[in-house]
């Protein structure tokens, strides 16, 4: 049969059936009366108070301190900051003059101050200690320790912990404990010898242990590099041990993987193999161990005291420390695809200016690292500064031009990126980017596949294993120049827009986390644009952009080169005598001061200036 004839007949079928079953309309039927109103029920339980739903803060000026002009410009006059509940001060490390400044806050106001850019509304008093110390050494003798820059301080209850290089920053240095009375000033303890070039020190949550980042940097020419560690130093009733117990970066790693057994992890060059599976990044000389490599930046602690968080910057990775058993397991981080999100690779147009870019990836590279709770777990934020090893003796820094430059590298690019090349502007496009020589040509046949750019130009949260849960994408860039215009990617050392763009961007440097009322936050400041972003990260699956702050004043003319002995040396072109004028430059630190412990009542943060050697004390206001 056809299909007409079948799709004929089934329709005969169909009316059929319909007139077969449509009998004749019924009588309505009476409607019935109404019921009786039942029992009322039970009253439930009473439901949980939600959350604040303010996500929307702001940041005022209410107090700032400035450690002099031109003759501390770009001197790390005020780097890493501190609070004291107990005297109410702001403690900052000044390595121009090395010592510590001690910013009494008792009489901060409640208001913004007039003039934010060049407030000097805060005095100091000078916190000073001495250039050598005696240390106990495991063989019960004593060793004298010439001393340094301090570079990191860190307070728990009335005990300070200021860690301090050698002299020679390749020699192996001390943490310095002093008791702090309700002034501020302080009465030294003891000193304990930590490892080479300790770079951070932080309290854990009870006073128990103090953890030393001792990054291990080796000198200008390469020829001598320390190797990288973590030193625990345990107190008991207020005192420090004499002794401290080191985590290594060779023996004392480990992996949790149960697909992997001891044997497989126990030499050198099985964790080598191991790490740079997973995406390890190394650069260095041939012959150079895996412990000198792993240069250790900057650490947080858990709530619960068992585990710590520890950056390695210069290798790409977070490493987690069992504090338990003095333990430490390595978790790259991986890589960031540029082409999902857009950058400005070239400081030339001085505008900005985003694009995609198809195998080019960015390197996370933390810098300051913070964690905070959501839902019992520990969540780690990182700012992503980025970092290359550049120095006399060894170099892995190039810009995309000097691969293909037959004076340099003299290597070739694949196709797919000659063509991204070419069609940007070529060396005054993504020529400009720098690269590192240490990834990117992964079969060794002079080809670059793909380019690897320093830090990641962002913020990121990863869970208690290091897994990516967020990052804030391309919105530091793009924010940035949305407010500022051609003033983004400004670096710290003059008022020229774009000029860092080339580079890693703003560089995010410093990054910490506080609640203000019933909602988290994450502070993360640029270190060279100066740009303050704020988010709410109260749950990590759910971040919110909430503010940004930029205090400097983009028309002044000033230019400083910290390279130099002297910044601000004339007689090297440069011109500081307008500076005090500029603004805060070069955020290096931020500390939250909860409203609980705060001297005004409100939320404090405190953040360090090294370049223009400035504390500035904002207060954070919900809108």
């Amino acid at each position: 049969m056809s299909i007409r004839k079948t799709v004929i007949a089934l329709s005969i079928i169909s009316l059929l059936s319909a007139c077969q079953f449509d009998g004749d309309k019924g009588d309505q039927g009476e409607i019935g009366a109404t019921g009786a109103q039942g029992i009322q029920g039970e009253q439930g339980d009473q439901g949980f108070n939600g959350e604040n739903a303010t996500s929307k803060v702001k940041v005022e000026v209410v107090g700032r301190f400035s450690a002099g002009g031109s003759e501390i410009a770009g001197k790390s006059a005020a780097e890493i900051v501190q609070f004291h509940k107990t005297s109410n001060s702001a403690f900052a490390v000044n390595s121009a003059l090395n010592q510590i400044e001690v910013i009494n806050l008792t009489s901060l106001p409640n208001t913004e101050v007039g003039n934010p850019v060049s407030d000097t509304s805060l005095s100091s008093t000078a916190f000073t200690f001495p250039n050598e110390v005696n240390v106990l050494l495991p063989n019960n003798t004593r060793e004298i320790i010439t001393l340094g820059a301090a570079n990191s301080i860190a307070i728990y209850e009335n005990t300070l912990a200021i860690a301090v290089e050698a002299d020679e920053k390749t020699n192996l240095g001390a943490v310095l404990f002093y008791q702090l009375n309700n002034q501020g000033a302080g009465t030294l303890i003891k000193a304990v010898k930590v490892g080479a070039l300790p770079d951070m020190v932080t309290f854990t949550h009870d006073g128990a242990k103090v953890l030393v980042a001792n990054e291990g940097e080796p000198n200008k020419a390469y020829t001598i590099d320390p190797e990288g560690s973590i030193s625990v130093i345990s107190i008991t009733n207020n005192l420090p041990e004499d002794i401290a117990n080191e985590i290594n970066l060779s023996s004392n790693i480990t992996f949790s993987s149960d697909l992997l057994s001891a044997n497989d992890y126990d030499t050198d060059a099985e964790r080598v193999a191991l790490l740079k599976q997973r995406g390890l990044k190394l650069a260095g000389p041939v012959n150079t161990s895996l412990a000198q490599s792993l240069e250790p930046e900057y650490i947080s602690v858990s709530e619960d005291n068992k585990t710590a968080f520890v950056s390695l910057q210069e290798n790409n990775a977070i490493g987690i420390i069992d504090l338990e058993h003095n333990t430490i397991e390595i978790k790259p981080l991986g890589f960031k695809n540029w082409n999902e999100f857009q950058l400005d690779f070239t400081n030339k147009d001085e505008i900005p200016s985003f694009s995609h870019v198809k195998n080019l990836f960015g390197m996370y590279q933390p810098d300051t690292i913070t964690t905070y709770q959501w839902q019992g777990a520990t969540f780690v934020l990182s700012a992503n500064e980025g970092d290359s090893r550049d120095y006399d003796g060894y170099s892995e820094e190039v810009r995309v031009e000097d691969i293909i430059d037959v004076d340099e590298l003299n290597k070739a690019l694949s196709v797919e990126l000659q063509a991204a090349y070419d069609a940007s502007g070529g060396s005054d496009g993504l020529g400009r980017l720098k690269v590192t020589t240490a990834l990117g040509d992964a079969d060794n046949d002079g080809i670059y596949e793909a380019l690897y750019a320093y830090g990641a130009r962002s913020f990121s949260i990863w869970d208690q294993n290091i897994n990516l849960v967020y990052d804030s994408g391309d919105d530091f860039g793009k924010i940035s120049a949305s407010v500022l215009g051609n003033n983004f990617n400004s670096a710290h050392t003059e008022n020229k827009g774009d000029n860092r763009s080339d580079d890693k961007g703003g560089e995010p440097e410093a990054i910490a986390v506080g609640k203000v009322g019933d909602r988290t936050y994450g502070f993360i400041a640029s270190e060279r644009s100066g740009d303050l972003f704020i988010y709410d990260i109260t749950n990590p699956f759910n971040v919110t952009f909430s503010a940004f702050y930029n205090n400097r004043d983009f028309n002044v003319d000033f230019e400083l080169d910290d390279d130099l002995d002297n910044p601000c040396d004339p007689n090297e072109g440069m011109d500081c005598s307008m500076i005090t004028s500029a603004g805060d430059l070069g955020p290096e630190s931020i500390k939250f001061v909860s409203a609980d412990d705060s001297p005004s009542g409100k939320p404090l943060l405190i953040i360090g200036n090294e370049v223009s050697g400035s504390v500035t004390i904002y207060q954070v206001l919900a809108e």
